[in-house]
């Protein structure tokens, strides 16, 4: 297993890792990070997600994470990520269409640290990205 950066240094951008199917969603999610400062990886879903944090030499603050994904959803991914202790600390926000109170709290349970539902505004996302690079990144 490689090694992994766990604190990003002093002045240098948030990592972000982008999961979602939709390629648009993914490109107005990065495009907004971007434009915000953050440093922004994507994946195309959440087996996609897991073998790019297993191979990663330098772990993300945050992940964006929609729920429902072809192979294997959100929800799955979020638990997978939790088990882990390599990546149990990354911060984890889900995005997603999902946004009855009992949606909210499946994605809460499994152990997402913020709920941003869709469509979202942008300066939410960037902010509830922050959020969660400021205080509970890595």
């Amino acid at each position: 297993m490689p090694e992994s950066t766990s604190r990003r240094e002093p002045g240098t951008p948030a990592r972000v890792l982008v999961v979602d199917d939709a390629a648009s969603i993914r490109l107005l999610i990065r495009t907004n990070l971007e434009l915000a400062g953050f440093e922004v990886e994507e994946a195309v879903d959440g087996i996609d997600a897991i073998e790019q944090l297993e191979s990663a030499e330098v772990l993300p603050d945050v992940i964006t994470v929609d729920v429902m994904m072809p192979r294997q959803d959100g929800i799955a991914t979020v638990a997978s990520i939790r088990k882990n202790p390599r990546t149990a600390g990354i911060a984890i926000v889900m995005v997603s269409t999902q946004n009855h109170p009992h949606d909210i709290q499946r994605g809460m349970d499994a152990g997402v640290d913020a709920y941003v539902t869709k469509p979202f505004d942008p300066d939410v996302l960037v902010e509830t990205v922050r959020k969660a690079a400021d205080t509970l990144g890595r």
